[in-house]
Parts: structure tokens; C-alpha cells; sequence
């Protein structure tokens, strides 16, 4: 894990992001120690302004007037656009969950009769155990070879999704635990080179921006929920947020004309699925 310092990572401008990476790899191996440290700063800010296209369900070409663009990690970056890149930090990714399991630290939530706890909302995602510093430190050296991937890849920032499961596993998974590990997750992110986004949870409050470190948020249906000033209040005009056609607080154009609604807002189809597909659909506000 490559929590060691609080000094910020330059970008040299000779340097490409791939050997950006290399290097600070390099420096994290020979001088860093695992602990739950405060947030690191990134080397460079998150865009105040733009058009955002969010590809989770597939990776195509944004429209012309997009700036920003988040796609799986399992994707490759848009060229010309600022690029975030998805990562479930708080749960598995579906082709991944038997390497969970294998891990020696076992960091998989187990429930009173030891089976894994899976996320109703999609079963075949398993809860991460952020309880212990070991649990945590193991849960980001897991992470780490796709955060790297996505740093030499040409992302410029990534996304955690999930950190609110202690707000859906009470009593199971803690603020503190998800916030410390968010931490790890934020200082691994930053000494890459990555800005690092919160994703959703605007219980957190400040929190996620001073004791995590995240840079920017991206919220989902924060309009609907009536929850955008929680967001904006904390990361002023660097929130994305997207709502869904299936589930409006109203008609479109009453979303988008939303006083509260952060300025970096679009409207999608559910399942986000690529321009081309038949239920593909998208608005920017």
C-alpha cells in the first residue's frame, strides 16, 4: 500500500503519466509503510466546469461537446477528454469475487453464519470487511494493480464506488472503517497521480473531503433525493451528478431547471448502456 508520506507528487512535464506511475511505484516499494495516514494532495485539480457523459455500461465515443468522461476500469480513457476511472472500492466486482475469498486476511464480510454478505441490489457483489487496519490494508493492496492500471492507462482520476455500505449494512460495516479505508484508498490514489472522487454518501458531510481526501464527487439522482447541497456545499462547482430518466423528480425540464442541481448535470438511461443501444438515452442539463 503506498501510504508513507503527505508530501504531494509532482508531475514532471517531460514525464508520461505511464512514467509517472513507474516512478512513484518505485518510491512506494523502497521507502513507504502501510498505515491509515492523512489525506495526500493530488497533483492536479478536477475540472469546475464542463459536460459529462457517464459510460458505465460500456465504453463509445462521448458526443463533441463532452469534456469529462468516467468509463469502467476494464476500459481505456477517452482520448481528449478528462477521464475518471470506475472502481468498486467497497464491494467485488462480479468476475473477481473468488480472489476475494482467497485473500489470507480474509476481508470478505461474513455474516453470524459465515457465509459472505452479498449487496441485495446486485447479488453477485460481496460487502468488503473495513473494520481492522489489516482488513483495510489488504483490501487496498488488492486494489492497487487496477489503480495503477488506470493511471497507465491515462486516466486523471478514479471513482470509489459503494462507500456508503455502512449506511447499508449497519451494524455490519462502520463509517469510521469505510471512511479510514477511503483514506488508504485516496492517499494510493493521489501518489499515482489520480485525483479520487466520492461517490455518493452525502451523509459524509465534510468528512469525505477533509478526513478521506476526496478531490470531487459524483453523485446519482441527487435531485431526485432532494441532496445536491450536500455535495456542492463540500466540493462547490467539482460534483457531476446523474439522474435517471426512469426515476425524475418530475418532468426533465423540471430537473434540470432545480436551483439546488450541481452545474455538471446529465440525465441517463438506467443501465447506461453505449450510444447505438436501443434503451440508450442522454440529456446534459
Amino acid at each position: 500500500m503506498f501510504a508513507c508520506n503527505n508530501d504531494t507528487v509532482k508531475r514532471p512535464a517531460t514525464l508520461t503519466r505511464s512514467a509517472l506511475a513507474a516512478a512513484v511505484l518505485l518510491l512506494a516499494l523502497t521507502s513507504c509503510t502501510h498505515a491509515d495516514a492523512r489525506p495526500i494532495a493530488a497533483a492536479s485539480g478536477f475540472p469546475e466546469r464542463g459536460v459529462a457523459d457517464y459510460q458505465l455500461g460500456g465504453a463509445y465515443d462521448p458526443p463533441e461537446t463532452v469534456t469529462i468522461v468516467e468509463r469502467d476500469s476494464a476500459d481505456d480513457p477517452a482520448p481528449g477528454r478528462y477521464n475518471i476511472c470506475y472502481v468498486n472500492g467497497f464491494q467485488t466486482q462480479p468476475a473477481e469475487g473468488e480472489a476475494w475469498l482467497e485473500l489470507s486476511s480474509s476481508v470478505v464480510l461474513r455474516d453470524d453464519t459465515g457465509n459472505p454478505v452479498f449487496d441485495p441490489a446486485w447479488p453477485d457483489e460481496m460487502i468488503l470487511d473495513t473494520s481492522t487496519e489489516v482488513k483495510r490494508e489488504a483490501i487496498v493492496a488488492q486494489l492497487e494493480p487496477v489503480l495503477t492500471e488506470c493511471a497507465e492507462k491515462g486516466f486523471d482520476a478514479v471513482e470509489f464506488d459503494n462507500l456508503d455500505t455502512f449506511s447499508r449494512f449497519d451494524g455490519l460495516v462502520t463509517e469510521a472503517g469505510n471512511l479510514a479505508l477511503a483514506t488508504l484508498l485516496v492517499n494510493a490514489s493521489h501518489e499515482l497521480g489520480l485525483q479520487a472522487g466520492q461517490k455518493n454518501t452525502p451523509q459524509l458531510g465534510e468528512n469525505g473531503r477533509d478526513q478521506a481526501g476526496f478531490d470531487f464527487a459524483v453523485a446519482e439522482e441527487c435531485v431526485r433525493f432532494a441532496e445536491c447541497d450536500a455535495y456542492t456545499e463540500v466540493y462547490g462547482k467539482r460534483v457531476i451528478d446523474i439522474e435517471y430518466f426512469d426515476d425524475l423528480k418530475g418532468s426533465l425540464e423540471a430537473t434540470c431547471a432545480d436551483p439546488d442541481r450541481p452545474d455538471m448535470t446529465i440525465v441517463r438511461d438506467r443501465d447506461l448502456v453505449p450510444a447505438g443501444s436501443a434503451e440508450y438515452a442522454y440529456h446534459v442539463c
